[in-house]
């Protein structure tokens, strides 16, 4: 392909004439407004003033009056817009905004760095593409498998498409290729600091759109679109570099730092849940069967473990986390996950639950001897684990308390729901709210 096509029609302009101002709300999903040009120093010395009381996360009378600053380091042109846009941080009353997303990162990235340590992660984010006939039934536009290639794969066209708009917006994509389901993909690209990648998360997702819109397609991040189909993960790839060197590399494999920091990982893991996987639909993932990781356990090379510790030594030296998906907001969830991996290695915790076998053919006795616990079955268990775990709690300092009620909304519409339509409780159907709430998100 020499060419890549224009989304939306729009050519480019030269210099951009305007700049989108992006942030956040508490589901992860970009907000923003676009300034003329002539207002981006503005927008850096001062910031924008906006009304944030109907930002989902973000409500109240209290919040009406916000500042968007936004944060020089992240601009970037996006051509086949002729526009320019940058991500930026929240303020109330010249402080920063305790329910921005981006802000919460920050300071758990602050946190980490007063012990000595910078996090790297590199995100595995899958997604389907579809047609929509006017109703939720969805239609799958190929027929192609796990790395399927030429003629099962009706999409590698697409998947190029989208790695070679990447670039633009400060993303290297790695490696293409078609995922276990029909109409799945997935698209790798470096990993970089925490925050860095938390944006280009919110990134990706928004190139995949744009491009399968052009395509007369629908893009979703949705972690179960349809039931009996594999659902979307975004593994996690996450090392801690100190004084330059990466301090989960040991001399004969993982170092005791990675082992405390997997500890960390496993003790608050229940609770972790609630950021890593934060919707309804999430749940209808984890369920045994699939890839999807279900039982908190940690082994080498093992996929059916959730936590993983891929054979790469050296600088190379990480571990890859299993059960977050792509619906996850990239920045709660990475400060729930850090602040949890800090609690291991201060601690000194030692990782339980240890196997190299597959965890989903052992018997209820076999986990239980071990000490392997199952991750919550639904949101309204991942929340009561958030309520009841300090370290993941406090890590979204005051922002929980947003989080918190926003998703307890969220649990009692579905609830209700459910019930008006003498659905069971505990249904792995995915069903028509959680299409509406959820699929372009």
């Amino acid at each position: 392909m020499n060419d890549i096509k224009k989304i939306g029609g729009a050519e480019e302009m030269g210099k951009p004439r305007f700049i989108q101002l992006l942030f956040v709300d508490i589901n992860g999903a970009a907000k923003g407004m676009e300034l003329p040009i002539s207002r981006y120093e503005e927008a850096v010395e001062d910031g924008i003033s906006f009304d944030g009381s109907s930002i989902p996360g973000f409500q109240g009378i209290e919040d009406s009056d916000l500042i968007f600053k936004a944060d020089p380091s992240t601009y970037a042109e996006v051509p086949w817009e002729g526009i320019a846009r940058v991500y930026g941080y929240i303020y109330k009353d010249d402080k920063p905004y305790h329910a921005d997303p981006r802000g919460v990162l920050k300071k758990a990235i602050e946190t980490l760095a007063k012990e000595g340590f910078k996090a790297y992660i590199g995100p595995e984010p899958e997604f389907y593409l579809f047609k929509k006939d006017g109703t939720w039934e969805l239609q799958i536009p190929d027929s192609g498998g796990y790395f399927d290639l030429v003629t099962l794969d009706r999409a590698r066209e697409i998947r190029r498409e989208i790695a070679l708009y990447m670039p633009h917006l400060g993303l290297t994509p790695e490696v293409l290729h078609h995922e276990v389901g029909r109409a799945q993909h997935e698209i790798d690209f470096r990993y970089d600091e925490a925050l860095r990648t938390a944006d280009n998360i919110v990134s990706f997702k928004y190139v995949v759109k744009a491009v399968a819109e052009l395509h007369g397609l629908y893009g979703t991040f949705l972690p179960k679109p349809i039931y009996g189909f594999p659902g979307n993960g975004m593994h996690l790839h996450i090392s801690l570099w100190k004084d330059g060197e990466n301090a989960f590399m040991g001399e004969d494999g993982i170092s005791e730092t990675a082992l405390h920091f997997i500890g960390g990982i496993l003790k608050h893991a229940r609770a972790l849940a609630a950021l890593t996987n934060p919707t309804v639909n999430s749940y209808k993932r984890l369920v045994p069967g699939y890839e999807a990781p279900v039982y908190v356990s940690w082994g080498y090379r093992n996929r059916s473990a959730l936590i993983r510790v891929p054979a790469f030594w050296g600088n190379g030296a990480r571990i890859e986390y299993r059960c977050p998906d792509p619906s996850a907001n990239p920045y709660l969830a990475f400060a729930g996950i850090l602040m949890a991996g800090l609690d291991g290695i201060k601690r000194k915790l030692e990782p339980d639950a240890y196997v190299e076998t597959n965890v989903y053919e052992m018997s209820e006795g076999e986990r239980e001897r071990l000490g392997i616990e199952t991750l919550p079955g639904s949101l309204e268990e991942a929340l009561e684990e958030l309520k009841a775990d300090r370290v993941v709690r406090e890590s979204l300092g005051k922002a929980y308390h947003n989080f918190a009620a926003h998703k307890e909304r969220e649990w009692e519409e579905y609830s209700c729901y459910i019930a008006d339509r003498g659905l069971p409780p505990d249904t792995k159907k995915v069903t028509e709210w959680e299409l509406e709430r959820y699929f372009y998100v």
